[in-house]
């Protein structure tokens, strides 16, 4: 069984729409988090080592941090289409880009929105060359590794969605955003963000 520890409106947010692309059975144990404005806090359920999200169980195996669940959820379910299985020619890009998501884009990102990039002029280099990856990227296929759709589109694209007010304009990443929050998973995921009475805890 499956089991995401979640967060409302967080990174973990991701691993929901990740999840409804995958298909297959799940369920969400929604947690606090302590947030960077002060609200929140540690919550006891959450299986996470530093008390954050995501957290995935999977059996009796734990996995945190984005950019491991995404790689173990589509190691585990190669059927799905979403990652590159081990051995084949589009492995190590998939695994570069999913690296660089976490270790470039989202730092670089965080910079700019975060008012850190202004004056220093190697995080605004930073920043560009991650927006000029993208973009290099988007022109060679519609999806980031070429003509299909992978879970790093849902990696990187859900972070450009939320910093999109802070990049610059682009009607290529605009097209592709577009593209990919229009799939009927990342609505489904967006309706079980976050907790209602009417909606049941097990996808």
């Amino acid at each position: 069984m499956l089991t995401l520890f979640h967060a409302p409106w967080s990174r973990s947010s991701r691993l929901v729409w990740l999840l409804e692309e995958i298909g297959a059975p799940y369920e969400i144990v929604y947690c606090d988090i302590a947030r960077g404005d002060g609200t929140g806090a540690r919550d006891s359920r959450n299986p996470h080592p530093d008390g954050k999200v995501p957290a995935l169980l999977h059996d009796d195996a734990l996995v945190t941090e984005s950019a491991a669940v995404a790689l173990y959820l589509t190691d585990a379910f190669p059927e799905s289409g979403l990652g590159a299985p081990v051995g084949s020619p589009e492995r190590g890009a998939f695994l570069s880009w999913i690296a660089w998501v976490a270790g470039e884009l989202e730092p670089a990102l965080w910079s700019k929105i975060s008012g850190a990039a202004e004056g220093d002029a190697h995080a605004m280099a930073r920043f560009d060359a991650a927006v000029a990856r993208l973009l290099g990227a988007l022109e060679r296929g519609p999806y980031l590794m070429g003509q299909r759709f992978t879970a790093l589109d849902v990696m990187a694209g859900s972070s450009i969605a939320w910093a999109r007010d802070h990049v610059p304009a682009s009607a290529a990443l605009d097209a592709w955003i577009e593209r990919i929050t229009n799939r009927p998973a990342n609505a489904a995921s967006t309706v079980k963000d976050s907790p209602s009475p009417e909606l049941s805890q097990v996808a």
